[in-house]
């Protein structure tokens, strides 16, 4: 099997362990209303319970759990389970948060819906999407969530920054999708791009949300070099900020369908 690009390698997914992502977590834009309205309408048999997969603090199982029987909210950074209970929702008597491995942790199926926000690219695939084949109730899908801006005026400035900063410079870009087809492991169903929301944030809060990715944590960067992305991206912004604040256009990507167990594929004679 082609083997999982060196850039979403378990070293670099360990990242969000650290305090300082948790703490910068909050400053992602919030899915969208339609995309957790979405969400739901792909719950179609029973028991509606969800598997929330890479759930970080929850974002959206704290937000599914009032319209289902039970969310299990997996992921395997205790700093991210600890924060998301402290949130909104994040006591819900039906909100189970299960610390580990997606691919080591004792789940409770079946479910109708297992949620992937921004997560499933960090997991062994060959192990996890067999594993989704199983627990899936019949009519169940397996539900990527990725967000997004619209196009910025500074985009290709900050992307040269990023490439600059990031302390992953194994990354390449790639397409979840791509992969998992090339490998057999997902049959697209369906694919909807929320109407786009205007998000207004700080400047300053902009530049925090960077330090909740991949590459940018601050206890792997070192002091310098974390002040220093921070200052060029605040000179990047400025011609840009009207009192301090950013107008973002702020969109989810829902792709669903079904977890596959790969194909064996017969080598050559």
């Amino acid at each position: 099997m082609k083997p999982k690009p060196a850039h979403l390698g378990l070293q670099y997914a360990m990242q969000f362990q650290d305090s300082s992502i948790v703490d910068a977590y909050h400053y992602r834009p919030s899915y969208t209303l339609e995309t957790i309205n979405m969400l739901l309408g792909l719950i179609t048999d029973s028991p509606r319970t969800v598997l929330d997969v890479g759930c970080g603090t929850g974002d959206l199982a704290r937000r599914l759990v009032e319209q289902v029987e039970r969310v299990d909210a997996v992921d395997f950074s205790q700093a991210m389970l600890n924060k998301g209970k402290q949130l909104p929702g994040g006591n819900h008597t039906h909100l189970n948060w299960i610390y580990g491995r997606i691919e080591d942790v004792t789940l409770l199926p079946p479910y109708a819906l297992i949620t992937a926000g921004e997560s499933l690219h960090w997991m062994e695939w060959d192990i996890v999407m067999p594993l989704f084949q199983r627990i899936l109730t019949p009519h169940g899908y397996l539900a990527l969530v990725g967000r997004g801006t619209e196009r910025n005026p500074w985009n290709d400035d900050l992307l040269t920054l990023i490439r600059r900063f990031s302390t992953n410079q194994e990354f390449l870009p790639y397409d979840i999708l791509d992969e998992l087809e090339q490998r057999h492991f997902f049959e697209q169903r369906g694919e909807i791009r929320t109407q786009p929301v205007p998000v207004v944030q700080s400047g300053e809060n902009y530049i925090r949300a960077f330090h909740s990715m991949n590459g940018f944590s601050r206890e792997r960067m070192s002091e310098e070099a974390a002040s220093a992305f921070d200052n060029e991206v605040r000179k990047l912004l400025a011609p840009f900020l009207q009192n301090g604040q950013l107008t973002l256009s702020v969109f989810n990507l829902v792709t669903w369908g079904k977890p596959l167990a790969q194909e064996h594929v017969s080598p050559e004679p």
